[in-house]
């Protein structure tokens, strides 16, 4: 009987998403060999192509993979108002996975015993002084591969226990219309002229390309995702009914899941094992932003790597998800109406102070400037309230889904 053949490597990361792209980037970054990307081969297994946004002044480092960006951003309420502002030095930014993935790649070749191994991953083991992964090759064979470090992106097939989920989900058309229909330094972020559920709360998102040409995406914040026919049928209606684009061609489609949870991730999950990405937590419970996350982690990681203390700090601060705790269950219970809760920070709230609140990088001063321009009460009630509430089970979200 052959024996299984074995790849070894330093530092080895299992999927080629956001979260291990990102790694990846920041390790070969700082001159490291021996980088080991595993993502899944061509086929069914392999994510489609996605979309990732974030904010930032500038200093990512990744402005040629930057798709496109905004220097204002707009919400409009229910009852149409809409709500310019001007984030400055901020901008909203937008990557696609395969010019990203492409970027990532390319760096990776460039550094001695760093590359991406075409697989799918399985089990991960503890081994004497690192771990070491179960891997299927594109042609059945198996490999193992060994690293002293593992950092694990895949997606996880259950939650954490949490007091609150709820998803976002969105489809999204890239649309391209008869006549000029945006205002490319504009980006909706929120667009509440929509119909709400009766549980949660929806919203449109447009980011304009061109003046002819956008990424349109209708999204809810609810417990369970829709149907590719009533996303279809939703995003039809927001397209014609409230933007009025008129004649329009839709190029390609998108869609996804994301959790919304207080659960619990932790990241170090063995002696050498480490998990990242929305598996380790890095999703913003309130928002759903995954991709700033992955950059502030990546970066520290890879600082920690090259002064010999491998260290993976937390995602997100002790403050910020509790606060993300409270707005989630006062959200699931109905307690806050969610169209005029978002509406009401960033109307009253200074545009660079929010987008730094939701980033988690704000003071306890400033937060509690923007707490008392909400709904006090309903939040207060929730945060007595969650102590003592038990922590359950729930599944993950389906297979196919994409970070924000």
């Amino acid at each position: 009987m052959n024996a299984t053949p074995v790849r070894e490597t330093d530092v080895l990361v299992l999927g080629g998403g956001a979260a291990g792209l990102s790694l990846a980037h920041r390790l070969a970054g700082t001159g490291r060999a021996g980088v080991l990307v595993v993502e899944p081969p061509d086929g069914p297994s392999r994510p489609p192509v996605r979309t990732w946004c974030f904010w930032d002044d500038g200093t990512c480092g990744l402005d040629g993979v930057v798709s496109a960006s905004w220097p204002r951003l707009r919400v409009h309420g229910g009852d149409g108002a809409a709500h310019t502002v001007d984030p400055s030095p901020l901008r909203y930014r937008m990557l696609r996975s395969t010019r990203f993935e492409e970027y990532v790649h390319a760096r990776l070749a460039e550094r001695p015993g760093c590359g991406v191994l075409r697989a799918t991953a399985g089990a991960v083991r503890d081994t004497p002084g690192g771990a070491e992964a179960d891997c299927t090759a594109p042609d059945g064979s198996p490999l193992t591969v060994r690293a002293r470090l593992v950092f694990d992106s895949r997606p996880l097939t259950a939650l954490p226990p949490a007091r609150t989920r709820l998803l976002q989900h969105f489809r999204g058309w890239f649309v391209r219309t008869a006549r000029p229909r945006f205002d490319p330094a504009v980006a909706d972020l929120m667009d509440f002229r929509v119909p709400q559920p009766v549980h949660g709360l929806a919203f449109g998102y447009v980011l304009p390309l061109t003046p002819d040409h956008a990424l349109v995406e209708y999204t809810e914040f609810s417990r369970t995702p829709l149907t590719t026919p009533a996303y279809e049928k939703a995003l039809d209606r927001y397209c014609h009914d409230v933007l009025g684009l008129g004649a329009f061609a839709v190029e390609t489609a998108e869609q996804g899941v994301v959790p919304m949870t207080d659960a619990r991730f932790p990241v170090r999950v063995g002696p050498s094992v480490y998990r990242i990405g929305t598996a380790g937590g890095a999703t913003r419970p309130s928002t759903g932003y995954t991709f700033a996350a992955a950059q502030r982690q990546s970066l520290a990681v890879a600082a920690s790597l090259a002064a010999g203390r491998p260290r993976v700090p937390a995602p997100h601060g002790r403050r910020a998800l509790a606060m993300d705790a409270v707005m989630l269950r006062a959200l699931d219970t109905g307690r806050i109406d969610g169209p005029a809760f978002f509406t009401g920070l960033f109307a009253h709230t200074p545009a660079e102070r929010l987008l730094r609140f939701l980033d988690g990088g704000t003071t306890l001063r400033e937060e509690w400037s923007i707490g008392l321009r909400g709904p006090v009460g309903p939040m207060l009630r929730t945060a007595l309230e969650l102590p003592f509430l038990p922590r359950r089970s729930h599944p993950a979200p389906r297979s196919g889904d994409r970070l924000p």
